[in-house]
């Protein structure tokens, strides 16, 4: 039987895969970071990623926390820092978004992301 903490952590795990999976719906037809720019779709876009990037960050700091850390080392492979940092710099300076970062995180390592969370989920159920 799990006990509330894990119940907590994957629940918190089946939030990211679906943020992830939206990220990826959303990133599908951008070619480049002006896609984002040019028109208010892009902006929209833009937007709605950046704010599933905090929910995905806030989720693995809350999984580090009811895990006490033990979870996210035993995957290194995946930059947990930088995971959980981008939530606090898209939240604390949002207004210095930069469409190119936004990018590089969906073109390059959003897919690993969600395959090391399916794998979490995996692993602890």
């Amino acid at each position: 039987m799990l006990d509330d903490k894990m119940r907590m952590i994957l629940s918190t795990l089946d939030d990211i895969i679906y943020s992830i999976e939206l990220i990826n719906k959303r990133f599908k037809d951008i070619k480049s970071s002006d896609d984002f720019l040019k028109n208010d779709i892009g902006l929209e876009k833009l937007d709605g990623i950046s704010m599933r990037l905090i929910a995905i960050g806030e989720g693995f700091k809350n999984i580090d926390k009811l895990s006490d850390k033990r979870i996210l080392v035993k995957y290194p492979q995946i930059p947990w820092k930088d995971v959980k940092g981008i939530r606090d710099i898209l939240s604390h300076h949002y207004f210095d978004l930069d469409a190119e970062v936004i990018f590089g995180i969906c073109n390059n390592n959003i897919r690993d992301l969600l395959d090391i969370s399916k794998k979490i989920k995996s692993d602890l159920s």
